[in-house]
Parts: structure tokens; C-alpha cells; sequence
């Protein structure tokens, strides 16, 4: 549950309420086909959450796309929040997180054999990238709340330690859709679970969800990876020998990210700014005085993923040249992973026209 003040969440309650029955209707019209839905033939997969964010979406389209992009021809299409451009954009190797945002652009760089994508018009980026791309599967990244799209698949993601059914509707808590939303899914994913779990927790967590008999629930956990340098001068550091971190993050919630962090280092210092924070120079400089002032001969600056892709093609990431900075990647595993698999491939196989094939 979020950490809201009790009398302060009393006191936005009237204002949840009304946001609940402004939601209920909008999903009631839905239902009853006033409001018109889209689908489509071909296997179109959602990665969404109930909450404002930090369910650890991206990794999880990660994992789909590793999954799948092997086989079949995959696209991942998003909003592309933060981004200057408009409409329908196809990224290519030009293309600048201005021009996609964050997400879209470190799915691009880290997976350049895949179609990436972002579109406000969720419907219209599908049609586009099945029809003109010749794509076969389309991952669409946070499109859980877009009814205007009826995806083939909805995964859903809950946070182990934040559970949409512990919480309470913005701005009481920090669900953005109302808890009945969750019976749409077919997948329920228990994001960022320890790794080891024993089989009586687990079943503690589903009862408090209480999935429909179709609904499948799964647990996955965070893994990172080694540091990747994303400077000359941090390709010449060994980041074993080094005694102090300077870590920095503008995501939604940073806590798995320092908590990794604090594992493998013992004097670290944290700067952290709001959810897809666009760097400026200011923060540049307030970074590096932070790296300066912080002890230790052998120091780093470490960031997420998600950030460095903020960082590729800024102007100011030159700054950074008398600083070692580096990213820590993270990835998605699943505590029943082949079932997982099977789950996804089953569905894809099914809804595709060339299954026969595969």
C-alpha cells in the first residue's frame, strides 16, 4: 500500500469516489458497445498495470520480445511519452528520445531486429504496423486503460510489494483505473517478487487478488545484470575495484534499483528525479558536483536504462567525459517460466495466420 498520510487520504476520498464513478461509467459504455473497441486477427498483446506506474512494465515487454522475436516478426508500439513528435513514428537510427521517448527508444537500441513504434492512437499504430510493416505480433506497452483497443491478450502487472488490491483510486492511492478493471486480464504477472518464494506465500497473494477461474497468475522477479559503460572513460575503470557510487534515476520507482545497488557497493550516494525526468544541463552539473564532492579515489556514476536512453544523443552527456558512467540493466524472470512461455507462444500460435508453420 502506498505510504499516504491516513487523515490525508480520508480527505481525498470524496474526490477517488468521484473519479470511480466517472471511470465506471466510461468502461460501462464500453461493455455495452456505445463506445466502439477495436481488435484485430492477428495476436496483439498488452503489458499494462492498474497503477500510475512502477510495476516494472518495460522489463516485461523485454522479456516478450526475447521471447518472441526469434519466431514470429514482432513490433512494440507505445505512446512514446515525452517525446516532441507527433502521430504515427517508426523508429529508426536517427531517431532521438525526443522523437520516441524513453521506453521506445532503449527497446530500439537494445533490440534493432524488431519494429519499434509509438502512436497516441493505439488502434491506428496497430493497424499501421500489421498492415504497412508486415509485422505479426504487436506488443503494446501500457494500453491496459486504452478501451478504445481490445488487445487478443492482457497481462497485467502487480506489484509484489504494492498490490492493486491494497490500494486505494488517485488521488486516495495511486490507481489510476478501478480495481474491477483487473477481470479483463488473462495474465496477472506478481512483479518484483523475491526470488525465492515459497508456494503458501504465493497462495496468500492470489486469494487477496481473487482471480476469475480463467485468469492465470504468475510471480516474476527483477535480475540485473553487469554494468554497461556508456563512456570512454568508463571502458577504462574497473568497476570491482571501485569504492564509492554516485547513482542517479528518473523512474517511477527507484527503490529495486538502489537496493541492487547498496548489495554491491558500500558508500553510495543517491540523486533521484521525477518519472522520465528530461535532463538538462543544470542537472548535469548538479550531478557531477555530486560526484565530486562524494569520497573515495575510485568512484562511479551508475543509472538506469531507462535513463541512459534519456542521455543517448544529448548534448550534454559529453560532460560526463572525466566521469565513469555506467547503466544497470535488469531483466525479467519468472518463478514458473516454462508455463509462463507456454502461456503466450499458446496464444500467439493460435491467433496467427501462418501457425501452421510454427
Amino acid at each position: 500500500m502506498s505510504n499516504f498520510d491516513p487523515i490525508m487520504r480520508i480527505l481525498l476520498l470524496p474526490i477517488a469516489l468521484i473519479y470511480h464513478i466517472v471511470l465506471t461509467i466510461r468502461h460501462k459504455l464500453y461493455d455495452w458497445h456505445i463506445l466502439k473497441s477495436t481488435s484485430f486477427e492477428k495476436p496483439v498483446i498488452c503489458v499494462g498495470n492498474l497503477n500510475l506506474g512502477g510495476t516494472g512494465k518495460t522489463p516485461q515487454t523485454e522479456y516478450l520480445i526475447n521471447l518472441l522475436k526469434d519466431t514470429y516478426r514482432v513490433a512494440t508500439l507505445s505512446r512514446g511519452y515525452g517525446r516532441k513528435t507527433k502521430g504515427f513514428k517508426l523508429a529508426d537510427a536517427s531517431c532521438t528520445y525526443e522523437d520516441l521517448g524513453d521506453e521506445p527508444l532503449q527497446y530500439f537500441t537494445k533490440h534493432p531486429d524488431i519494429q519499434v513504434a509509438v502512436d497516441k492512437n493505439r488502434s491506428e499504430g496497430v493497424a499501421r504496423l500489421l498492415w504497412e510493416q508486415g509485422v505479426e505480433v504487436v506488443l503494446l506497452d501500457d494500453a491496459f486503460q486504452h478501451r478504445s483497443i481490445r488487445p487478443g491478450l492482457n497481462i497485467l502487472l502487480t506489484e509484489y510489494q504494492h498490490l492493486y488490491c491494497n490500494d486505494f483510486l488517485f488521488p486516495a492511492g495511486t490507481l489510476r483505473d478501478v480495481k474491477s478493471a483487473a477481470k479483463r486480464a488473462q495474465i496477472i504477472v506478481v512483479s518484483k517478487s523475491p526470488k525465492h518464494l515459497d508456494e503458501e506465500e504465493k497462495q496468500q497473494i492470489i486469494n487477496k487478488i481473487n482471480p476469475t477461474e480463467e485468469q492465470k497468475v504468475f510471480f516474476s522477479y527483477l535480475e540485473y545484470n553487469d554494468l554497461q559503460p556508456l563512456n570512454e572513460k568508463a571502458k577504462t575503470v574497473s568497476i570491482e575495484n571501485a569504492d564509492s557510487v554516485l547513482a542517479f534515476c528518473g523512474i517511477a520507482n527507484p527503490k529495486p534499483f538502489v537496493k541492487e545497488l547498496e548489495k554491491q557497493y558500500k558508500t553510495i550516494d543517491f540523486l533521484t528525479f521525477t518519472d522520465h525526468h528530461p535532463y538538462t544541463e543544470n542537472d548535469i552539473k548538479t550531478i557531477l558536483k555530486r560526484f565530486d564532492n562524494l569520497g573515495g579515489e575510485k568512484k562511479i556514476i551508475v543509472t538506469t536504462e531507462k535513463d541512459a536512453a534519456r542521455l543517448t544523443n544529448s548534448p550534454y552527456l559529453c560532460q560526463f567525459e572525466t566521469a565513469p558512467l555506467y547503466a544497470l540493466p535488469v531483466s525479467v524472470r519468472f518463478h514458473e517460466e516454462e508455463k509462463y512461455n507456454e502461456e503466450i507462444l499458446s496464444y500467439v500460435r493460435k491467433n496467427s495466420y501462418d501457425r501452421w508453420l510454427h
